[in-house]
């Protein structure tokens, strides 16, 4: 807590995010998120979880929300909120950040009826998106059409809760920095401007440059890291230049 508490003297704002319910990597088949939850995921007992972080937290100024679960998906994903209402039991003072299902794309469960929640003024969603979000299609089709397929998908799935005005937030997005990546550099292309014009927030996966072990391998070279591999250096400074063109709102307070 001392850490995060210290980034408040810098004015930084950290969100917290239940990803996984057991060690390990976050996106695998088992990590209490997926098909394999019952495995890994007792509901009861994940709600002990995130509300311990959000009394822990409370009071503490600069954690503004809480996420609840990472990238549901598989048979065993469900569109309750209970967690939501515990997170706001233990501190009314964070954020409740909601997911979608199918690996965070997916909030259209949505569209004809919200979550029954007993707070207000406080909820917002989150989506992730990538350009394996939608497999090789950048790689293969034309990339104006593919950019208008995939975010006319995007709204159909997400977006539409801006159209509904509820918050939400890209909560990952992010490419393979080292720029030979035809797939992700056709796709950043058309993120940039759709979170431009919808005046979009975001966090950037990621700003690790390795990792100690990731998946059985000791040292692996995260190619998707703001960092390079040292943690000395950053990976590709162009991308940090385009970015920051989406940093500061496109919009005012309406």
């Amino acid at each position: 807590m001392a850490v995060v508490s210290s980034l408040g003297a810098n004015n930084v704002m950290v969100i917290l995010d239940n990803h996984i319910s057991k060690p390990g990597w976050c996106c695998s088949s088992s990590d209490g998120n997926g098909f394999f939850g019952d495995k890994y995921f007792n509901p009861d007992l994940w709600i002990k979880g995130p509300t311990q972080m959000a009394t822990i937290f409370n009071g503490v100024s600069n954690v503004v929300g809480m996420s609840l679960r990472n990238e549901l998906r598989g048979p065993r994903q469900n569109v309750h909120a209970k967690g939501a209402e515990a997170v706001h039991s233990a501190n009314s003072d964070v954020l409740v950040i909601l997911s979608g299902l199918s690996y965070d794309k997916d909030l259209s469960f949505l569209r004809n009826q919200q979550v029954n929640l007993t707070f207000t003024g406080k909820l917002v969603f989150e989506m992730h998106w990538y350009g394996f979000s939608d497999g090789q299609a950048w790689l293969s089709g034309n990339p104006n059409q593919v950019c208008g397929r995939v975010v006319d998908n995007m709204m159909r799935l997400s977006g539409f809760l801006l159209d509904q005005g509820w918050p939400l937030l890209v909560s990952e997005f992010g490419m393979d920095l080292r720029g030979t990546n035809v797939n992700d550099n056709r796709y950043i292309n058309c993120f940039l401007a759709t979170v431009a014009e919808l005046d979009l927030d975001w966090a950037l996966w990621t700003l690790v440059g390795s990792y100690y072990l990731r998946e059985g391998v000791i040292g692996l070279n995260e190619v998707y890291g703001v960092l390079d591999w040292n943690w000395c250096d950053n990976r590709n400074s162009s991308f940090l230049q385009r970015i920051s063109a989406v940093q500061s709102p496109f919009r005012g307070i309406s």
